[in-house]
């Protein structure tokens, strides 16, 4: 008996060997552990695609930087928007004073009707720099010193001003503090601006996701890795929402003042909350430079939006455009397309996620494209039929 038991336990010890090897062997090999940086995806989904390389009504492109082009790559510029029906950009990098005009002169010398140009809110003026005590925001009647440049820029032919996130982000006072966007040293130049019939375009923020830990938790953790001065979190930086209620609070304290603030507001993520605010303030009016990528990936929620608000909504791009970053514009506002990157980049640079189109009706493409833009800034005139140009107004 007790032979028959170590016998059977032989058997068994041996055939359990075996089941385990047999088990290794069949075990099909795991792929090797990848970075995200190295995960790039191809969909295999088929849906109708079009590739529409033109806008289908002139447009004004309202939100550009063309300030460090040398002439050939202007002309450039000119000949892609010519292709994409591009009628107007609008530079945002006019400088106050004597630099403006040079600026003004460049772009328009052998393009004239292309091009409308922003003046920048002028910060530093003869201050030194890494001084912000002997910058002129910081010193006694920068307001209305700043309003007056903003008289000189508008003869010298600006037709806007444009605020980038300096004012709430880096610009601090003597003693290293951040200036607020609602501080009042700044209402003269928000006055004037109502006063002289001239927007105001501003970019206050940045995405949500910035001014959150960069953690494995944040949706632009990619982003963020590989930018990490894009983060806006700790140190003395304001949350995201006390930048956005400072700047409303500014629009709410000037409605004669026309305000477009860009990047759809700086808070796409939230089109319920922005549309409350469109509501609130009629001189608030919004444009969708770089953040296409933010709208078509809730393209149900955009296009009601989009719908809702069509006279209070204006097309940028940011930068300076080429036509592989235009397309995804068109295919956004233009068709049903679902599921195309919102850039031609192995490294979209605003989330790792497809777009969808919001296929807009011929009203709303045409006050987005041109007659939004027509109706707010001075300087951009006609229609589709007879063409959208930039004339250069040089009040006395």
């Amino acid at each position: 008996m007790r032979r028959f038991i170590i016998l059977m336990a032989i058997v068994l010890l041996a055939g359990s060997g075996l089941h385990a090897w047999t088990q290794t062997a069949d075990q099909p090999e795991r792929p090797r552990r990848i970075y995200l940086d190295e995960f790039r995806p191809t969909s295999e989904l088929i849906t109708p695609e079009h590739l529409l390389t033109r806008a289908r009504f002139p447009c004004v492109n309202v939100h550009t930087h063309p300030g460090r082009l040398s002439d050939e790559e202007i002309d450039e510029m000119v000949r892609v928007m010519d292709e994409a029906n591009i009628a107007v950009s609008v530079s945002l990098d006019g400088q106050a004073g004597p630099r403006f005009d040079e600026h003004l002169e460049k772009l328009t010398r052998k393009h004239p009707g292309r091009f409308a140009v922003f003046v920048r809110m002028d910060y530093q003026d003869q201050g030194e720099e890494g001084k912000p005590e002997t910058w002129d925001v910081n010193l006694p009647g920068f307001g209305l010193r700043m309003a007056d440049k903003l008289t000189d820029a508008v003869r010298r032919g600006a037709t806007g001003l444009k605020l980038l996130k300096t004012l709430g982000l880096y610009l601090r006072d003597p003693a290293g503090k951040l200036l607020k966007p609602d501080d009042s040293r700044f209402d003269p130049v928000w006055q004037r601006a109502g006063e002289l019939g001239v927007p105001v375009l501003w970019h206050c923020a940045d995405p949500v996701a910035f001014f959150r830990e960069t953690s494995p938790e944040n949706e632009r953790w990619e982003e963020l890795y590989r930018h990490p001065e894009w983060s806006f979190h700790g140190k003395d930086f304001p949350a995201h929402q006390e930048l956005i209620d400072a700047r409303n609070r500014v629009i709410a304290r000037h409605p004669k003042t026309t305000f477009i603030c860009a990047h759809m507001a700086d808070i796409p993520e939230n089109l319920a909350l922005l549309g409350s605010y469109l509501d609130r303030w009629p001189n608030m009016h919004v444009e969708i430079a770089a953040r296409v990528a933010e709208l078509g990936r809730q393209p149900y929620t955009a296009r009601r939006f989009m719908l809702k608000y069509a006279d209070r909504i204006l097309f940028g791009t940011d930068g300076v455009p080429p036509m592989s970053e235009l397309i995804p514009h068109w295919r956004f506002l233009e068709t049903f397309d679902e599921n195309f990157p919102y850039e031609d980049n192995p490294f979209p640079p605003q989330g790792l996620w497809n777009i969808y189109g919001v296929g807009l009706p011929e009203d709303v493409l045409r006050k987005v494209y041109y007659e939004n833009a027509v109706r707010l800034i001075p300087a951009i005139r006609g229609n589709a039929e007879d063409g959208v140009k930039a004339v250069v107004i040089r009040p006395e």
